[in-house]
């Protein structure tokens, strides 16, 4: 894992970040009226937001590790990890762009671990400091989401703990500003970001890595 594909994490967050403007706006929204109504929003949506971060970057980590032992444990081609994310990328491109939900399955399938810490997050609300406010991101971070599940494939692709947790990194700063842009002027934000039109060409945009990335992989078999 080089600069450059720390780079695309960075733009595979931003683009992503139209699903979390459907996915996450109400919840960035409901967030804001958590905050104390007589201090500035920026300290708790930037503690939020760090929170969140640090719960891709911890998750990141694991897939990197796991990726690690799959490649030193067993017969498996590295680029099958690659090839693996690929398809992963792709399927997310086709969720954005509402051509396939297969992805929201998978969804579903971080339902039961979400049902059983997401109570948690209800002991720091309301906000009484910003540093409330990183606990309950953090928590937050391990909402079920196709977005972060098809990055965290990638990550698995690293063969690496250390590069997965980087590139989760990145992928959380890719996705920072619209984040921040919603919780400030959440409703403005999140109606352009939904537009069709949108959604379609970030949609191909996360098509065409996808396919990128499954190309490499087979070209590099």
């Amino acid at each position: 894992m080089n600069e450059l594909s720390w780079f695309s994490a960075i733009l595979i967050g931003l683009a992503g970040s139209v699903h979390c403007a459907g996915m996450c706006g109400g919840i960035v929204t409901s967030f804001t009226f958590a905050l104390p109504k007589s201090q500035s929003q920026w300290p708790y949506l930037l503690a939020y937001n760090f929170g969140r971060i640090v719960s891709y970057t911890i998750a990141g980590a694991f897939a990197g590790l796991l990726g690690q032992i799959i490649t030193t444990k067993s017969f498996i081609n590295p680029q099958a990890l690659v090839l693996f994310g690929g398809i992963f990328m792709l399927l997310l491109g086709l969720y954005v762009g509402q051509w396939s939900n297969w992805l929201l399955k998978i969804e579903k399938m971080g339902g039961f671990f979400w049902r059983k810490i997401s109570p948690f997050s209800k002991r720091f609300i309301p906000f009484k400091h910003p540093i409330y406010a990183v606990p309950y991101g953090i928590i937050w971070g391990w909402l079920p989401c196709g977005l972060v599940y098809s990055s965290l494939t990638w990550s698995v692709s690293t063969g690496n703990s250390l590069q997965g947790a980087v590139t989760m990194f990145c992928f959380g700063l890719g996705t920072l500003p619209i984040m921040l842009a919603m919780g400030a002027s959440a409703a403005q934000i999140r109606n352009w970001l939904t537009q069709p039109l949108v959604k379609k060409l970030v949609a191909a945009l996360l098509c065409a890595f996808g396919l990128l990335l499954c190309y490499q992989a087979v070209h590099n078999w």
